[in-house]
């Protein structure tokens, strides 16, 4: 059977969440035994986000395929629990890119190439084939924008057209626009979502249903008057107001029956949205007692974004052992590392992330070396492995000038080199050791404890690698390499058995963890942050931090 099509159009103002209502959609569709793939259109012109700043864009998800997509498709695969693929984002540079190589080819057979249709079927194809391939019951597709954006126009009218192509009853447009509140008059002003609407009806599309995002919760009256201005049902009206914890959206939204709505609305008969787990996992969540604090050090600390998905895995882990986190976001890019030392005393565990260039780099090598001699849990992900390496062979292996050849080209010790393969690559998008490769596990290490197996398969997104000329080095002084990519002897997890947690792995674990399935990695940093604390209390005579 062909898929039915959710379509997630925003009005307004951006950054509203049409990432989380259309995967908290996805939820529940998935919770009342559909089977759902999502899909987010980009209207940028970058042939994906690998290239742009995160101060512009945020984190770059990469998918089991080797896909660097948009943040949202992080979103989707934590709610959902569905893998996403290449397939699940496509972007403005990516359509123009293959109907230009297509013109050169001579598919166009000499016709004029055009948005309509050339560009607009391009779109509609790249949608198609991901039902087609996915098998997919309901396939949901955000429009990333909003209304009104010249850069999102040839998108709008491709989703305007496929109604015509699959038929209007397998498909169904929802649009989230913002319902502000102005303090000075009192109230939630609907003027903003009336145009938003009629925007979207001037290009062709009549949303049945609008999703309200605001802080404050709605009238009656309100939704009378917004059902009648945008002419849908007033039962199609529904509010996605603020919660405490994200994973209540799912829950917000089903008490509105938004998912009863829609398949009832696409002429489908599933059983009801079984959520139980997902409000045992919201009641673990407020109901812990104990608080423990993370620092995390990077150098895009004051961007949520940057590291949305290290953030959620932090926070998986917790849940999974029932107490909170504060996160302490410390930046390394300091005149004077020492500095670093009031900060990280503070905390009860150390993550460094993921990153590029030099900026801020030894900052981030005091607080890996500040961790291991201070018996400070730790975790360092893909750069924050390598920056470990670093200062474990500066202060421990007797070498000073050891460095990173991203750092320094000429370095004396080298201990972080260029991958071979990566030696010739002139472009830089796309081009990255990306997606998901086995590890072997050492037995009897800590990691292999956590994830209860011996092999693994991890995303990646890097460029350099341990050089593997120092790792008997590196063994002699007390390093376990725990894991290894075994077909190219490729050093993929470190760890120190004479610490509470000292793990660095040069994959990505946040990518994979989930709040019903946390990663195993993140679930024995956070055990042992909340044991090694527990103990130094104990030890101290001091309690564990309540919030009651």
């Amino acid at each position: 059977m062909a898929p039915r099509y959710v379509f997630v159009t925003g009005g307004v103002a951006s950054s509203l969440g049409k990432g989380i209502a259309a995967a908290g959609l996805g939820t529940l569709l998935r919770a009342r035994g559909l089977s759902v793939a999502l899909m987010k259109l980009d209207p940028y012109i970058n042939i994906d986000p690998g290239t742009m700043s995160p101060f512009q864009h945020g984190e770059v998800f990469v998918t089991d395929d080797g896909a660097e997509t948009d943040l949202d498709l992080g979103h989707y695969e934590r709610f959902t629990e569905q893998p996403t693929s290449s397939m699940s984002n496509i972007t403005t540079g990516q359509i123009y890119d293959s109907v230009i190589r297509k013109e050169r080819r001579g598919a166009y057979l000499g016709a004029t190439v055009q948005v309509i249709p050339h560009i607009t079927d391009e779109i509609k194809a790249r949608i198609f084939k991901l039902g087609r391939e996915t098998k997919c019951d309901i396939l949901i597709v955000e429009v990333g924008g909003t209304v009104g954006d010249i850069e999102s126009q040839p998108f709008l009218e491709a989703i305007r057209q496929i109604p015509h192509d699959v038929g209007k009853e397998n498909c169904l447009f929802l649009h989230l626009t913002l319902l502000p509140y102005l303090a000075a008059a009192g109230e939630l002003k609907t003027k903003p979502t009336q145009h938003s609407v009629r925007m979207l009806r001037e290009i062709g599309i009549q949303p049945e249903g609008i999703i309200c995002r605001t802080d404050v919760l709605m009238s009656p009256d309100q939704r009378r008057k917004i059902a009648l201005f945008c002419d849908v049902d007033q039962r199609a009206v529904f509010e996605s107001s603020n919660v405490d914890v994200i994973y209540e959206v799912p829950l917000m939204l089903h008490r509105q029956a938004l998912d009863n709505w829609v398949v009832t609305k696409l002429g489908l008969v599933t059983h009801d949205a079984e959520v139980n787990e997902w409000r045992r996992l919201v009641d673990r969540i407020k109901g812990a007692k104990e608080t423990f604090r993370v620092g995390v050090v990077g150098k895009y600390i004051e961007l949520q974004d940057a590291y949305k998905s290290i953030y959620e895995a932090l926070s998986h882990g917790a849940a999974h052992h029932g107490v909170k986190l504060e996160i302490e976001r410390i930046d390394s890019e300091v005149t004077n590392p020492a500095s670093l030392a009031a900060p990280l005393s503070g905390v009860d565990g150390i993550l460094i992330p993921g990153g590029f260039g030099s900026r801020g780099i030894e900052g981030k090598v005091f607080a890996a070396n500040f961790a291991r001699e201070n018996g400070i849990p730790f975790f360092g992900i893909c750069l924050g492995m390598q920056v470990a390496l670093v200062a474990f062979a500066r202060d421990v292996c007797g070498l000073p000038e050891a460095n990173s050849k991203e750092f320094n080209e000429v370095a004396t010790d080298p201990v972080i080199d260029l991958m071979e393969s990566q030696k010739a690559v002139l472009d830089l998008g796309g081009t990255m050791r990306l997606g998901s490769y086995p590890c072997a596990l050492k037995p009897g290490t800590k990691v292999a404890a956590a994830y209860g197996q011996s092999n693994i398969d991890e995303r990646h997104r890097h460029r350099y690698e341990v050089n593997n000329k120092y790792r008997e080095t590196f063994e002699k002084n007390g390093m376990v390499i725990a894991g290894v990519f075994e077909e190219s002897d490729l050093v993929e997890i470190i760890e120190f058995p004479d610490h509470p947690w000292y793990v660095g792995c040069q994959f990505h674990p946040e990518f994979t963890s989930r709040p019903l399935n946390p990663h195993p990695l993140f679930r024995g940093f956070i055990g042992a942050v909340a044991e090694t604390a527990r103990a130094k209390k104990t030890a101290t005579g001091e309690t564990a931090v309540s919030n009651n």
